[in-house]
């Protein structure tokens, strides 16, 4: 157990993960160093090193922390409205810190927060509709994907700077070599920020995998 002092004290895990948060927030994911964390905290190096002691640590603490604010589970109630109301909330915390996301790469997110309120309600939900075990799995995996991958996907906090750098892209490109983009370019640029994708992929993946709906269609 490390030495009780004022300084641990001040850095309690969740004001950790806030700082770190709100350093990759204000100046990028490569403004978070341990050095950069504890100035700001105002503690020491020593001191931030013994409540975690790697750059694996810190992201676990602010994936975790993070997960803290996801709709507590409520037993019961409708499948599809319970789904969507939990992945469309990961989501939302997701596009609020790309850098975050940036830092995370492929590292799985095993958090008791998140296992607790997304992981596991979902797949007890799942399993009480009437899916089986790797249908309940499968379901939940396509729609952790397309949520970690649409969150992903551009900077979600500064459209109007990915949308330009698409744009610009996109007219660069012979129009004779690639039609479908170079003809509606509106709507791709469009598409590339646009909320409104992810949500009507997570309902089709919702409907498509609904126990409520297979069971009516089944003769």
């Amino acid at each position: 157990m490390p030495r009780r002092t004022p300084a641990l004290d001040r850095a309690t895990p969740d004001r950790i993960a806030e700082t770190a948060l709100l350093l990759m927030d204000e100046d990028g994911p490569e403004a978070l160093t341990f050095r950069a964390l504890a100035a700001r905290l105002d503690i020491s190096l020593a001191s931030l090193q013994r409540r975690c002691t790697d750059l694996s640590g810190l992201l676990d603490l602010c994936l975790d922390h993070l997960a803290a604010r996801l709709p507590e589970p409520t037993p019961g109630g409708d499948w599809a409205r319970a789904t969507e109301a939990r992945f469309t909330a990961l989501y939302r915390l997701l596009v609020a810190h790309p850098g975050l996301l940036v830092l995370r790469g492929s590292r799985p997110w095993l958090g008791e927060n998140l296992l607790a309120r997304l992981v596991e309600p979902q797949l007890a939900d799942s399993l009480a509709a009437g899916m089986t075990a790797e249908e309940a799995i499968a379901a939940y995996r396509g729609m952790y994907l397309l949520t970690l991958g649409s969150a992903s996907f551009v900077d979600h906090r500064d459209p109007r700077s990915a949308r330009a750098l698409t744009r610009g892209a996109l007219a660069a490109l012979d129009p004779e070599a690639f039609p479908a983009l170079t003809g509606h370019l509106t709507e791709t640029v469009r598409a590339v920020t646009g909320h409104d994708v992810y949500y009507g992929a997570l309902r089709r993946l919702i409907t498509a995998a609904d126990p409520a709906r297979a069971a009516t269609d089944t003769p």
